[in-house]
């Protein structure tokens, strides 16, 4: 019914582009235009200048030989100011984008290692509009953004960096492990040093006590004693001792059958038998100091 009147409607972010008997006479804007067929003019097409996005999936390998298949967004328009341009210059305006895509992926990704390939994204994204930009300028086209949105590699090689990810943190998991256990035995080696250390000087604590007894109730006694010697009271002493340590083995729960002499004469041997080790030593040291 328009064209009946000489009257067409063009849409909201849409142009026309207008020929006269087959040449290009003018763009048309939204809204209703004038068109009389009678002379000659015609509407030869439509052109949408809505955002547009296209998504390109291109096969190919890394430096290190590994295929993988990159996927990029591209999102571009037509401009309004070059229609005539995006009109008629192209036929397939997918296909050049794609041709472009596939050109400089194919042309960046053999140059990284799998890798730096995912790090490195942004730097083929920017390469891919940087060109594309430059290519679809002359042909009318604006590139809005270029996104590689992913990059898969074959099922293999993503198995295979799992296992790999998976080894080095078991690997890291074990170290932390006897780190640890290191950590523990240190701990404890210096606990039980720490107490030996504590036992000996426990242990010498108290025969320094017993030494210091023993020489207080040998003063004690010969002083309160007349007419004794120390000799008689270290014989006493261990006399003491003796029958002390006999009680002691007889009253534990835990202590075995224990065969010793005993008699009023073993306990004039044991007395002789330390006189005569304490005498010998003192003989040892005298001749050690003389030499």
């Amino acid at each position: 019914m328009g064209n009946l009147f000489c009257c067409v409607q063009v849409d909201q972010s849409t142009v026309a582009i207008r020929e006269q008997f087959g040449k290009f006479d003018r763009v048309l804007e939204p809204g209703c235009h004038c068109l009389p067929w009678f002379a000659g003019k015609r509407i030869a097409g439509h052109l949408t200048l809505r955002l547009q996005q296209l998504d390109v999936r291109c096969e190919t390998k890394t430096k290190d030989n590994v295929f993988v298949n990159v996927v990029a967004s591209i999102q571009y328009r037509a401009l309004a100011g070059k229609a005539n341009d995006a009109f008629y210059k192209l036929s397939n305006t997918r296909s050049q984008i794609q041709a472009y895509v596939f050109d400089v992926i194919r042309a960046s990704v053999p140059k990284l290692n799998l890798d730096d390939a995912f790090e490195q994204k942004n730097d083929i994204a920017k390469a891919v509009e940087d060109e594309l930009e430059k290519a679809m300028s002359a042909y009318g086209f604006e590139i809005v953004q270029t996104l590689i949105v992913d990059i898969e590699p074959d099922e293999h090689v993503k198995r295979a960096m799992n296992e790999i990810n998976a080894a080095a943190r078991l690997r890291v998991a074990a170290n932390e492990k006897a780190e640890a256990e290191k950590i523990v035995q240190i701990k404890r080696a210096e606990g039980e040093a720490e107490a030996k250390y504590l036992s000996g000087l426990g242990i010498a604590r108290q025969r320094q006590a017993i030494v210091d007894g023993l020489r207080d109730s040998v003063l004690g006694f010969s002083v309160n004693v007349p007419g004794t010697t120390a000799k008689d009271v270290m014989d006493m002493v261990l006399i003491t001792q003796y029958f002390d340590t006999m009680k002691e083995i007889g009253a534990s729960s835990k202590a075995s059958s224990v065969f010793i002499p005993h008699g009023p004469g073993a306990v004039r041997d044991i007395a002789t038998q330390i006189r005569d080790g304490l005498l010998q030593g003192q003989a040892a040291s005298l001749a050690t100091t003389t030499h």
